[in-house]
């Protein structure tokens, strides 16, 4: 079965130029021109994988990708001429899978394109061997219901925080680098990857209001990144 590639993007001609060239590739290709559009076809056509710009009339393609992420798991794809940091930040915090600066050549999207795919699938057949809830401490995670709660509250993560935290407590004791969290979470690698870990990793602390001089869930190994340092219960 070919896997359905939807494409959000106000800029006729780079749709179809992109849509002859992953057609050849054994791609089924639906386009948008306009994000209400792009919406209303990911309802009806369920793809595999989003390519979503970020600058288009009416509604930003964050703004389409929050949508998306409140109902749908469905692989991201961020296209976007502005490639400062907080831009990439949004895009992970929102949920995006990848991130690509225009102007790029139809090979690296299908490269990329292709290495998500790969990674979806595989965690895909490998979800039902993973542990729903973890604890520690007051801490509770749970996988199925994609919440996180603190001392009975329920916290308010993003999605790339909440990402983030079960990756740690499922490395409980290990020491993760910065390149390892992003290809752990995303499978790529992402300019400016410092600034952004830090700054996700500081937010994250302080909705888990762990004290940084002296944590209780995730400690700073300088020089190398960080480590969850609770004792974490699987059950």
């Amino acid at each position: 079965m070919k896997k359905k590639i939807l494409i959000i993007d106000d800029d006729n001609e780079l749709n179809e130029l992109l849509s002859d060239f992953l057609s050849k590739y054994d791609f089924e290709v639906i386009t948008a021109l306009h994000p209400t559009l792009g919406l209303e076809l990911f309802n009806k056509h369920k793809p595999h994988l989003i390519v979503l710009d970020i600058n288009m009339p009416d509604k930003t393609g964050f703004e389409v990708c929050k949508e998306i992420r409140d109902t749908s798991s469905t692989p991201i794809i961020i296209l976007s001429a502005r490639g400062d940091l907080n831009d990439r930040l949004v895009g992970l915090e929102l949920g995006a899978d990848d991130y690509i600066p225009k102007p790029y050549e139809p090979r690296e999207l299908l490269a990329r394109i292709q290495s998500v795919l790969r990674r979806t699938d595989n965690q895909f057949q490998n979800q039902q061997l993973v542990n729903k809830i973890f604890k520690s401490q007051d801490l509770v995670v749970d996988l199925v219901k994609a919440t996180v709660a603190l001392s009975g509250d329920v916290l308010d993560l993003t999605t790339m925080e909440f990402e983030m935290l079960c990756l740690f407590m499922q490395n409980p004791g290990v020491t993760l680098s910065r390149e390892q969290v992003v290809d752990k979470l995303r499978g790529i690698e992402w300019d400016s990857i410092d600034r952004t870990i830090d700054v996700l990793i500081s937010r994250l602390r302080s909705k888990l209001k762990d004290d940084v001089k002296n944590p209780k869930f995730l400690k700073t190994i300088w020089g190398s990144g960080y480590r969850f340092i609770g004792e974490v219960v699987n059950g």
